[in-house]
């Protein structure tokens, strides 16, 4: 991880001086190729290029779906989860995103296993 920082610092550190007086030092990490902070659009309309180089077939917004449900499957708490995805309400995340693994079904059913045995 530390390897892909410091790749990415040097990355960054090109941009910087391909982008001249026009760059704008704004102290984050991740930033446009001008060093100002992204704009929700800038990483909706660099998803197709992306989609089409590795071949996807999935929407931007399935990627915030993957996200909320692997972290609900990894045990994270709903309302850390809630604040992330940035919804108002519990019920949006748990009613609309949680959704049971198949790994998670097994586990309740052997737990049933075990108490009826």
């Amino acid at each position: 991880m530390a390897t892909d920082l410091r790749e990415h610092q040097e990355r960054q550190a090109q941009e910087r001086v391909a982008a001249g007086t026009e760059w704008r030092e704004s102290g984050l990490v991740f930033t446009s190729r001008l060093g100002t902070p992204y704009e929700p659009d800038d990483l909706w309309r660099s998803w197709g290029p992306v989609r089409r180089k590795f071949g996807l077939t999935h929407r931007f917004h399935d990627l915030r779906h993957t996200c909320v449900t692997l972290l609900l499957d990894l045990g994270a708490p709903p309302h850390v989860v809630m604040q992330i995805a940035g919804h108002s309400d519990l019920e949006v995340t748990m009613g609309v995103y949680a959704h049971a693994s198949l790994d998670e079904k097994r586990r309740a059913l052997d737990r049933l296993n075990v108490a009826l045995a």
